[in-house]
């Protein structure tokens, strides 16, 4: 092998996807050929992928897997092995192959032949971490998700090397299983996982210390067993319902790694050992089987359905052995199915099983054919868990993906597959994926069963981009050591789909949690409400409390053991305590137990059974199903459901969550006429920013549009026999565009619209396959969602694309197919912005030459600077209709494309495609040479027209974000998608406004080229002065801080727009960091586009830590789960985009809308609940326990009860327990409706007005209060006379008195809660009479009984005496009044928003509102009556800064000659009916458009859209008249004409910076001038 190195060459450089975290990221990739050396000989390709010229006697033609932009002279090598069939000679050298695994050289015993710090210290220097986190503190998280390093060598079909075999020849290397586990738990770790778990909280710690000394006589507990039972009890409940919350995970794991696939047997696989199991993996995969035979057992036995598959098999049994017996070698019968052999399923189908034949014989191929054939390896079905590293599968299309794998060979010709990445972005386009060039001709398994090779590759981290490794094999026919670099583009993924292919072929690299998809969603965190959090310090409190008073009686008692005279020298016999320090040490102890109560062990007990119950309430709401998918809002954990009530900021993601990822065609241009009828989100809220009635005129459009469409689906219907003409479907609706079709309005219209969607029909990449349902429908299947649109809206109207031919493509015409040979396709990339296809037009005489024609699609500014310039090639006023209508179609909302086209000779196109040729066979830099001689070609164009697509907003989300503003929670969206895509779904949805400045963040640019020259420097300076310009800040520390405490809604109107490359350099620095955070924060929406999953966590986290605010996130795909992890809340949309956020998520939700429900309402309710029941539940336990404390003045605080010990136990576990949980259960201050018509009333949530430290230590204040009345009322009625009785007897034991104390405590402490409960309904108003019933039950049931012993009749004692009764209603009415009358105090005078709000709902301004009223549902009824309040009401106590909608809405100037006809005085904007234009022909003539409205917006700078001016009589005198551009008169004569929609003006959004893409009218003809200056 030649030995000539090409220095610097990176095999890497042009196959693999740039980093999703470097500078030159794009996600899509499409098309790339990896290989680029296969028109080359194979010397000369070796030579090429070299990386250095210093090793002149390197055997290898490649270095193991260098990363990128890394010293050549550090790289690591892998080390050398001695083929058995290398017969090659490498200049006379015969060294060993070196070889590296894992980043570790190591001896044949398996033990590392360097130490493993100094391999780390190595790894370190060497290599280049391919995921990079843009905020520090998360280095251990990286270290968990990214392997890269860690290199491993696959080998298929040859013996591992010594040096990779321990001792014993087993492999040193161990891979992951393929057996995944999402749970946190599982059957052998539940118990002690579990338990270890919950003793981590440090009062369950305490309670078992107590428990422990409990048990000791000296400290005087009288039944410890029993005092065991609640902190018993509490451990099995919580238990319960955390194995209830990990079993569905354990059902999802079980399903998954049971999944059927096809590997393939035959070949003995040495990657891995396979009797290389641990006794404990044995020991757990016993249990298992025999756990699984259990249940099948009993379900074979005590279930209908088992019983009956049980005597179905033995009814087959005792036919098989019937059979056996009687037929011997009979032919089988027809029906005796037993013991057949199935062909078509084991030997596999003829198209994937068989001999190739494709003469390869000049390529070079990993098969070697001097091996025999093998008939012994065929592929069978196998389970997903039963994958290992090495081995080869087989997926059919539509399987999902078993494991990371290599593409070796597809059904495919050219060896290409298409993928469906759902799973892992959300996307449902189609991905295109290549196999190995040298392994494209395997297509049976007797192929891969000669074939021999091996794989360096890199180890396993979680970039989804990124893939980097080589396929090295000996050829068979020379010897030669050959390579071939792998990157991401010859890679199947877990979790993705194969698609419009038969079948692939792989080999596995990566298994279980070493794959991509698993490494995204990490370790299933387990998050802690915030309330739980600072409920540690509440509980620090009481134990400060517990300490002091316990404290003090330790003091007290050891001073009274030394004076004299005392008690016990007359009643006791010694005591444990031989002095008086010792007594009061003991003492100090007995009284944590008797005061232990103090921290409450049933609170933790009492929390989980409410959020339990909370949970069980969100997943009941119906009106959070979603019935399209059969999907209830299913929370994932049940203990941060108050945290829903506290949200601040949201962080979406765009594509699957605001959007359904579905385009539709709606509009078009054709000729300089706009065709297509619409009413979009993006028009609905430009009209309701201007005060109109949006629901009446959306109602008005919606009907309108159905009657246009009744009329197009006729016509169309008549018009020609469409195969593929499903009326269902339609989504572009334009009887005009059916009438011109027949030639209405000329020949020369017809002919343009004909043409324009032949030419739709023609310039695209997609592919069409039989449904399922209706083999006589063609389904499209596209790689881009918007190319989809454009194929279907062709197909509507008659010009069907229905297959490919090996030469072009066949589209039927009107029911007629005809045959259209493609000469090139020049593909879409994100650089171009455009693709083209080049169509052959046959000559129309013989022997004249045929033509080339350029049909091109593309951003409407791409194309505009491209339209020729030459002297009536393009109708100037054409070009300004087309641009005015796309403004338009861009102003309400809509994806722009223009189509164009170019006529070239034949000779021409000749010359053209010999360069073409020669840049396809190019081994370096293809693609920038390709995109060079395309550029060549895709000039001189004439203008078609434009198209304008509808990204569909899922439901109710403009709605949603509205109401969310007015609770007071940002919204920012984070998105991988491009800055245009996101910025017109920022309209659609109106997280964006025309009234905004757009403030945006690049890292370089030529408007940027005065802010510095490097592109931290551009950032941090563009970042300062955005500061500084727009809110007089600097972007100081202080400045941070102060704006810690400002929760109100930004006052200006800014958005921030930032690129991914912008957000690396932001994210980079601690102080632009700062800065970029006060901008954001100050700012209404914040738009971050290309951002990768890395950069969406390290976002959340920034905002999330540094501002201490509550975070929510929300996606759909697995690059979506690193951001749902990291916030406090994480919500996955469980749409049909794939379901892996949903599994790592704590809420999964249907649709985006159902999240202001979830947070409005039950975040809501769940946060006061718990805001009001855990304060609460500390006061009712002071009351008791500091009765306790004040009975100790009285015996020296010796630890005697006051309280007979079954009142103790009692008094948490019935007498005060229910009224306290239902109140954490149940309570409501107002209803759902209410909650989502008033959204402001969420904004205490988000101040924490309703829990604090404040209002913890008030409700102690309480307890303590109402301790003093409850102990010394009672106490006051026995000092003087003592109670006795008719028959004389006295009460004065202490456990009588002990009976009033409780009596007075556990009344009032059930009527403090529900006199703070807002909701008093029947039910949890019964359970509180019980509780307080319950104390004189149990007082009389067990005083009763004999084993009451001292409280014997006791009972009837006491309540017989009418001092007791006297004492009660006198203890309990001053323990309630002074808290009823503070909170009828401030009622009156300092009225909360909710008790207002609660009042008009109580007098009925709401009871418009139907139950159960949802203002984001789409059908929801039309509210028209006001209420009764109807000046409404400004909650502006605690929010200064409230973002109501009078405040929002501009309403503008409309001329009212514009909006009324002169004749009629009715709205000309608004179709009133048909009856009305039949009736009124000057009514018809005045309409101020053809019903043409239009739909969401998605580029953003279109929004330009000149404000109507009054036309007075004078105008025509007007002396500056004249003096219009002539884009302005066009644009006054569409007005005047009805060409252009002007039942609204739009001033045009401001933004700082160029964004790219982002243009209107004016700047496309400022493009095209632009290029004629050029020229």
């Amino acid at each position: 092998m030649s030995s000539k190195k090409q220095a610097g060459t990176n095999p890497f450089e042009d196959d693999v996807a740039a980093s999703p975290f470097g500078d030159e990221f794009t996600f899509e990739g499409l098309n790339q050929d990896p290989i680029r050396n296969n028109n080359l000989d194979i010397h000369e390709s070796l030579e090429s992928l070299s990386l250095s010229d210093n090793h002149n006697n390197d055997t290898h033609s490649f270095e193991a897997t260098p990363q990128i932009n890394t010293d050549v002279a550090r790289t690591g090598t892998f080390d050398d092995i001695q083929l058995e069939n290398d017969i090659s000679e490498q200049n006379n050298n015969d060294t060993q192959m070196k070889r590296m695994r894992m980043g570790t050289q190591r001896k044949p015993d398996g033990n590392p032949l360097v130490g493993r710090a100094k391999t780390l210290k190595w790894a370190e220097r060497n290599f280049i971490n391919p995921i990079e986190e843009f905020v520090k503190g998360d280095e251990e998280d990286d270290e968990d998700r990214n392997h890269a390093d860690q290199l491993r060598t696959i080998y298929y079909n040859m013996p591992l090397p010594d040096d990779m075999l321990d001792a014993e020849g087993k492999p040193i290397a161990e891979y992951a299983t393929n057996k995944i586990r999402t749970t946190k738990y599982t059957p052998l770790t539940f118990l002690p996982k579990n338990i270890l778990f919950q003793f981590t909280n440090f009062a369950n710690i305490y309670f078992l210390v107590l428990n422990i000394l409990g048990a000791f006589q000296i400290f005087g507990v009288t039944n410890p067993g029993l005092s065991a039972v609640p902190l018993v009890v509490i451990v099995i409940i919580t238990a319960i319902k955390d194995g209830m919350e990990d079993s569905r995970r354990t059902v999802l794991d079980l399903e998954v790694n049971n999944t059927n696939t096809h590997i393939l047997n035959g070949v003995q696989n040495d990657n891995v050992s396979a009797d290389n199991v641990s006794l404990w993996r044995k020991f757990k995969k016993a249990n298992s089987r025999l756990l699984f035979r259990f249940i099948q057992y009993c379900k074979s036995r005590f279930t209908e359905e088992g019983k009956r598959k049980r005597a179905m098999r033995k009814r087959n049994q005792l036919r098989a052995q019937r059979v056996a017996q009687t037929s011997g070698n009979a032919p089988r019968g027809s029906l005796d199915s037993i013991g057949s052999y199935r062909y078509s399923a084991d030997l596999g189908r003829a198209s994937l099983d068989y001999t190739n034949e494709i003469d390869s014989t000049n390529a070079a191929s990993v098969m070697d054919r001097t091996l025999p054939p093998r008939t012994d390896c065929k592929f069978e079905k196998g389970f997903w868990k039963n994958i290992s590293v090495g081995d080869i599968i087989r997926i059919h299309n539509n399987d999902e993906i078993p494991a990371d794998v290599i593409l070796l060979s597809t059904s495919d010709a050219d060896g290409a597959c298409y993928v469906e990445t759902k799973n892992l972005d959300g996307e449902t386009n189609l991905k295109v994926r290549q196999a190995l060039k040298c392994s494209q001709t395997i297509k049976s398994s007797r192929d891969v069963a000669r074939s021999k090779f091996w794989i360096e590759s890199e180890g396993p981290h979680a970039n989804l981009y990124s893939y980097q490794g080589n396929v090295k094999w000996v050829d068979s026919k020379d010897g030669d050591l050959k390579n071939e670099p792998a990157s991401i583009n010859n890679m199947l993924l877990r979790g993705c789909t194969l698609r419009n292919t038969k079948w692939a072929m792989g080999i596995v690299v990566f298994t279980g949690s070493e794959t991509k998809i698993m490494l995204n969603a990490g370790v299933t965190p387990t998050k802690k409400s915030r309330i739980s959090r600072e409920l540690n310090f509440s509980v620090l409190m009481n134990f400060l409390l517990l300490f002091i008073i316990c404290f003090i009686s330790g003091i007290i008692n050891g001073v009274y053991y030394d004076k004299h005279p005392r008690s016990r020298d007359f009643f006791e016999f010694g005591t444990a305590a031989g002095n008086a320090a010792t007594n009061g040490f003991v003492s100090f102890w007995v009284s944590v137990i008797l005061f232990q109560s103090l921290v409450p062990i049933s609170l933790y007990i009492s929390i989980e059974i409410i959020k339990t119950a909370q949970a069980a309430f969100i997943y009941g709401d119906v009106l959070l199903y979603n019935a399209k998918l059969d999907y209830p809002c299913t929370p994932k954990s049940w203990n941060i459901s108050d945290d829903l009530g506290q949200i601040e900021y949201i962080f979406s993601d765009k594509t699957g969550t605001l959007t359904q990822n579905v385009m539709e065609f709606k509009k078009c241009t054709i000729n300089g006429v706009t065709y297509g009828r619409a009413y979009t989100e993006a028009l609905a809220g430009l009209r309701k920013r201007q005060g109109i009635d949006v629901e009446e005129e959306g109602r008005i459009e919606r009907n309108g549009i159905s009657k246009d469409k009744d009329i197009m689906i006729d016509e169309l219907s008549r018009l020609s026999n469409n195969s593929q003409f499903y009326p269902d479907e339609i989504t572009f609706v334009s009887k005009e565009f059916v009438q011109d079709l027949k030639g209405q309005s000329g020949e020369e219209q017809q002919k343009c619209c004909e043409h324009f969607m032949l030419a739709l029909a023609l310039c695209h990449s997609v592919l069409v396959e039989p449904s399922k349902k209706d083999p006589n429908k063609l389904e499209i299947k596209a790689q881009s969602p918007d190319e989809a649109a454009l194929v279907s809206a062709a197909r509507d109207v008659g010009f069907s694309f229905v297959g490919k031919t090996k030469k072009g493509l066949i589209i039927e015409i009107q029911g007629i197919q005809k045959e259209f040979e493609i000469l090139n396709m020049l593909e879409f990339n994100s650089t171009r912005n455009r693709m083209s296809c080049i169509v052959k037009i046959p000559a129309a005489d013989v022997g004249e030459e045929p033509k080339a024609l350029l049909i091109t699609k593309g951003a409407d500014s791409i194309i505009y600077s491209r339209l020729s310039v030459e002297k009536g090639a393009n109708d100037e006023k054409l070009l300004e209709r087309t641009a005015l209508h796309l403004e338009q179609y861009a102003t309400e909302g809509l994806r722009t494309l223009c189509i164009a086209q170019r006529e070239i000779s034949w000779s021409d196109y000749e010359k053209w495609n010999a360069r073409y040729n020669v840049a396809a066979s190019a081994v370096t830099d293809r693609e920038k040479k390709l995109d060079a001689v395309s550029e060549e070609m895709e000039r001189e164009l004439i203008l078609l027209g434009g198209t304008a697509i509808e990204d569909r907003l899922q439901d109710g989300v403009p709605d949603s974000i509205a109401i969310l503003a007015e609770a007071g929670i940002k919204l920012w969206v984070l998105t991988g998608d491009k800055v245009e895509t996101a910025i017109n779904i920022g309209f659609s949805c109106n997280l964006l406004n025309n009234e905004m400045e757009l403030l945006v963040i690049k890292s370089g640019g030529e408007d940027v080229q005065d802010l510095g020259s490097e592109p931290e420097e551009v950032v941090d300076n563009l970042i300062s002065k955005y500061l500084h310009e727009k809110f007089g800040l600097r972007g100081t520390e202080m400045e941070l801080a102060d704006s810690k405490n400002d929760h109100d809604q930004p006052s200006g109107n800014f958005a921030v727009v930032i690129d991914g490359d912008a957000l690396k350099v932001s994210l980079s620095d601690e102080v632009v960091r700062r800065k970029f955070l006060l901008l954001c924060k100050n700012c209404r929406a914040v738009l971050c586009c290309r951002v990768s999953p890395a950069q969406k966590a390290a976002v959340v986290k920034l905002v999330k830590n540094t501002l201490d605010v509550m975070t929510l996130a929300i996606g759909d795909g697995s690059n979506d789960v690193a951001m749902i992890q990291s916030a406090d809340v994480g919500v996955g949309i469980a749409g049909e985009e794939g379901r892996q956020a949903v599994m790592c998520s704590d809420y999964a939700i249907g649709q985006f809308r159902y999240l202001t429900r979830l947070i409005l309402v039950h975040g809501r309710w769940s946060y006061k609940r718990l805001a009001e029941m855990i304060p609460a539940f500390f006061y009712k336990n002071v009351i008791f326990t500091m009765a306790l404390f004040w009975y100790g003045i009285y015996n020296n605080y010796d630890g005697s009860y006051l309280f007979e010990y079954t009142y103790l136990m009692f008094y948490n576990l019935a007498f005060t327990a229910l009224p306290v949980i239902f109140l954490g259960i149940l309570d409501q201050d107002v209803s759902d409706t209410v909650s989502l018509v008033v959204p402001q009333l969420y904004r205490v949530g988000i101040l924490r007005l309703e829990w604090n430290q404040r209002k913890f230590l008030w409700y102690m204040f309480d307890g303590l209060y109402q301790s003093l009345i409850s102990f010394f009322f009672p106490y006051c009625v026995y000092k003087r006379t003592m109670i006795v009785t008719k028959n004389g007897l006295g009460l004065d034991h202490r456990y009588y008195v002990g009976i009033m104390v409780a009596s007075i405590a556990v009344i009032s402490c059930n009527l403090y809660v529900l006199l703070h409960q807002y909701r008093w309904d029947w039910f949890s108003t019964l359970f509180i009479g019980i509780s307080c019933i319950s104390l004189f039950f149990w007082s009389g049931v067990w005083s009763s009984s004999l084993k009451s012993h001292e409280l014997f009749r006791a009972a009837a004692r006491i309540y017989g005496s009418p001092s007791f009764w006297g004492v009660f209603f006198i203890g309990v009415m001053f323990c309630l009044l002074p808290r009823f009358t503070l909170d009828c105090y401030k009622d009156f005078f300092y009225p909360k928003d909710v008790t207002i709000i609660r009042e008009m709902w109580a007098r009925g301004d709401y009871d418009q509102y139907p139950e159960g009223y949802d203002p984001t549902d789409p059908n929801r009824p039309k509210i028209s009556q006001r209420g009764k309040f109807s000046n409404g009401i400004t909650m502006d106590r605690f929010f200064t800064g409230s973002n109501a909608s009078h405040e929002s809405i501009m309403t503008e100037e409309i001329p009212m000659r514009v909006m009324n006809n002169e004749h009629t005085g009715n709205p000309t904007g608004i179709k009133i009916g048909d009856e009305t234009e039949d009736k009124n022909p000057q009514a018809k003539q005045s309409r101020q458009w053809k019903r043409n409205a239009s739909s969401p917006k998605e580029t953003q700078d279109l929004l330009f859209s000149p404000t109507i001016e009054q036309n007075n009589a004078n105008d025509s005198e007007n002396p500056f008249a004249d003096y219009r551009t002539s884009l302005d008169q066009t644009r006054q004569e569409m007005l005047d004409s009805n060409a252009l929609d002007n039942r609204y003006s739009v001033d045009r959004a401001r933004i700082s910076l160029d964004l790219p893409g982002v243009t209107n009218a004016n700047s496309l003809i400022d493009a095209r001038k632009s290029n004629q200056f050029n020229r």
